[in-house]
């Protein structure tokens, strides 16, 4: 496949074929560097949506400090505008999907002050979505040095056959109706059945994880922030599929029918080979 070409042939750059395999079987991979020199760009990107937000921005204040999070700004952001179309991020996700194209999905910035107690709950991303497909990818490129305040991902919840119920963020109340279609949210750190995999990052590396990877993130009790951008993308399988309820992101009016490919003009395909 022209996907696994272009692995061999940045082997000595950032990703090689045992990395894509890894992504293949346990649902996320960390890339050291990949966007090492990205950082400073990034980090303006962030600054700048903080003081710009959109209206779908939240700042959750649980107990100390605040946790940030914004989405879908990324053609407002020139900085983010860089990051999608002329980093390395495009390709890799095209690398580790086995993808001939690696089409944008959305952004989405998170930050955690010091002293925040807010944890990020177990959650996958694909039952929040719109979209469906076994191609797909999300960069989580942190610009603060991580340790314990990582994000943490259950190794090979991809292949689960059901989705983990969908919660909301600031009270954890279910985000559909219908609990039987869903399993539980997962409690791995009591579940030894379950594989939790984390790593401690500097900043531009990048774990890269599945839609349907499982993670979250313990709060950030550190004294420093702790800054993240994520950046999502969709390969040749994925499409257009309706939810119980309505699904985040937000894109009102998109007129797309179910089994439709995403609309390129809304969600631009960035790498083809």
């Amino acid at each position: 496949m022209a996907s696994q070409t272009f692995a061999r042939a940045i082997d000595t750059e950032i990703i090689d074929a045992q990395t894509i395999a890894d992504y293949q079987r346990d649902g996320a991979v960390c890339v050291r560097g990949a966007f090492k020199g990205w950082v400073d760009t990034i980090a303006a990107g962030i600054e700048r949506n903080i003081q710009n937000r959109s209206a779908t921005a939240s700042d959750i204040a649980n107990g100390k400090g605040s946790f940030f999070d914004d989405y879908c700004n990324w053609e407002r952001i020139p900085e983010f505008v860089q990051v999608v179309r002329e980093s390395p991020a495009a390709r890799l996700a095209a690398a580790v999907m086995r993808s001939r194209t690696a089409q944008f999905f959305h952004d989405h910035v998170l930050v955690k002050e010091p002293g925040t107690q807010k944890p990020t709950p177990w959650h996958q991303d694909i039952p929040y979505y719109f979209v469906d497909g076994q191609q797909t990818v999300s960069f989580w490129i942190p610009i603060d040095p991580v340790k314990e305040a990582t994000l943490r991902l259950i190794a090979g919840s991809h292949k689960w056959d059901k989705m983990v119920l969908p919660v909301r963020w600031l009270n954890e109340d279910n985000f559909y109706a219908g609990e039987g279609d869903y399993r539980p949210v997962p409690d791995p750190d009591n579940d030894p059945s379950m594989k939790v995999i984390e790593w401690e990052m500097e900043p531009g590396d990048a774990i890269l994880f599945d839609f349907r990877t499982a993670h979250g993130a313990r709060g950030n009790m550190t004294a420093a922030r702790r800054r993240a951008l994520s950046l999502r993308w969709v390969g040749d399988d994925a499409h257009y599929v309706e939810r119980p309820g309505r699904t985040s992101p937000p894109y009102h009016g998109h007129g797309m029918q179910p089994g439709q490919k995403l609309r390129e003009d809304w969600f631009p395909v960035i790498f083809q080979s």
